[in-house]
Parts: C-alpha cells; structure tokens; sequence
C-alpha cells in the first residue's frame, strides 16, 4: 500500500469508529431517556390525574385535619402514624399517592379522595417541614 493509500484507509477508520461511538452513545442516552419516563409511564388513571393538578394548601390541610390528623397529629407530628415532617423527602408523590390510597400498612386504613382532593392533601404534605 502505498502512504496515500494508508493515510485514507486510517482516515476512513477513525471516522468509522467516530460514528459508531456516537451511535452507542445515541443509544445509551435514547436507553436513559426510556428508563428515566418508565415510572410516568406505569402511572395508574388516578394517580396520574392527581399529578396532573396543581393542589390547594388550604384544602390540603382541612383534609388532612378531617382524614390524618387523628393518627399523625395536628402538625403532622407522628402519633399512632408516623411522622410526616419531610416525608416529600422521603417518597416521592407517587409512592405518597400510593400509601394514602393503598392501606397496606395498616392501621392506615384505605382513602382515596378525588384527585384534586388528593393533590391538596400533597401539597399540605409537602408543607410539613
């Protein structure tokens, strides 16, 4: 082969090699990407209409005064439940959703409030500091 030859041949290979690592890296980004959204994507009818809208404090607080107050305390303090001061730090809305909705740890009993009711009821949660 001669240099000229040579010269291209290594040219054309380092551009290939280019190319496919931005091809790899396209993919793992585009992986990321799906991985990242698959959450979204599992969301329930309810829980994704309840992230959809934007809650009320006030409302949030009356409900939790009606519905939680009895078993985590006035301010959220913990009583028979647990404390809930920066429980935003500690589950994130859809697993808060989830708990609320579920029962699953009893004594908690089951509640599932409209979904504005229930985007209140975080947004006073995610007060609670």
């Amino acid at each position: 082969m001669d240099a000229v030859t040579t010269a291209a041949l290594n040219e054309t290979t380092g551009r290939g090699s280019l190319v496919r690592a931005l091809l790899i890296a396209a993919a793992i980004s585009l992986l990321a990407l799906l991985l990242l959204s698959l959450p979204s994507l599992r969301l329930d009818p309810y829980t994704r209409a309840t992230l959809s809208l934007r809650g009320s404090e006030a409302n949030g607080e009356r409900l939790f005064l009606i519905n939680c107050a009895g078993c985590h305390g006035i301010d959220g303090q913990g009583l028979v439940g647990p404390n809930l001061h920066g429980v935003r730090h500690r589950k994130n809305d859809r697993r808060l959703i989830q708990q609320v909705i579920s029962g699953a740890t009893p004594p908690m009993p089951r509640f599932q409030p409209e979904p504005q009711a229930m985007a209140d009821l975080l947004v006073h949660l995610h007060g609670l500091t």
